[in-house]
């Protein structure tokens, strides 16, 4: 019997990594056309009710202005390892970001959203700029965004 609860334990453990799958998503941020610097944008995962979750990237070099993404900041504490590999440089007014990272299956159809802030020198923060489901359905529809983002399509 001993035997026959180990191997099951070992088969388990072996098949259990398998299950967890994950695929690449192709984020897509058209920004509108304004006056002014590049814009740092935040785009990160909440659960249902909200609570970050993930950084899936950052745009932006500077990590001092990165306070200015307010609801970003404060989920991820803006410590380093939360945007360390997943972060690159600012957006200029009218340009677009695409990027593609890699989500767990058990994410879509779940309740999570995506979400951008962004912020640019001298001008107001947008917490929220974008707040989408992470759904199979939402995949591929341009979302509008409220300040600087014009729209933004993620792709799975």
């Amino acid at each position: 019997m001993k035997k026959i609860i180990a191997a099951t334990c070992l088969v388990g453990a072996i098949a259990l990594p398998g299950l967890a799958q994950a695929r690449e998503v192709t984020l897509t941020t058209q920004l509108k056309n304004y006056s002014g610097n590049d814009a740092y944008l935040a785009i990160y995962l909440t659960d249902a009710n909200g609570q970050y979750q993930k950084t899936l990237w950052v745009a932006g070099k500077k990590a001092k202005y990165y306070r200015h993404l307010t609801d970003w900041a404060r989920g991820s504490g803006m410590r380093p390892s939360e945007y360390d590999g997943v972060s690159g440089a600012s957006v200029g007014s009218g340009q677009t970001l695409k990027v593609s990272v890699e989500l767990a299956d058990t994410l879509i159809d779940a309740g999570y959203q995506i979400r951008i802030d962004s912020a640019v020198e001298d001008k107001r923060e947008a917490r929220a700029d974008i707040s989408v489901p992470l759904t199979s359905k939402g995949s591929s529809v341009p979302a509008p965004g409220n300040t600087y983002v014009d729209s933004f399509t993620y792709d799975l």
